[in-house]
């Protein structure tokens, strides 16, 4: 991914710019997850629809979180 492509995603949710889940790769939903978790940032009701349609496709991978302090 290029560094302009990353800065384009910038302060943007998941549901802006990632594409339908069956294209991602696998780690992709989970590291979003754990970031969410992590920070504890807030989601939407769209960035979590397309947070869990990932993590759905593999439900017994497991997310370790340390929250930040």
């Amino acid at each position: 991914m290029s560094a302009a492509s990353n800065r384009s995603k910038a302060d943007k949710d998941p549901s802006t710019w990632m594409p339908p889940s069956r294209q991602l790769p696998l780690p992709v939903p989970h590291r979003l997850g754990h970031r969410q978790t992590r920070y504890r940032l807030t989601v939407d009701p769209t960035e979590q629809a397309v947070l869990a349609e990932g993590l759905a496709r593999c439900p017994d991978l497991p997310i370790h979180v340390t929250l930040a302090r």
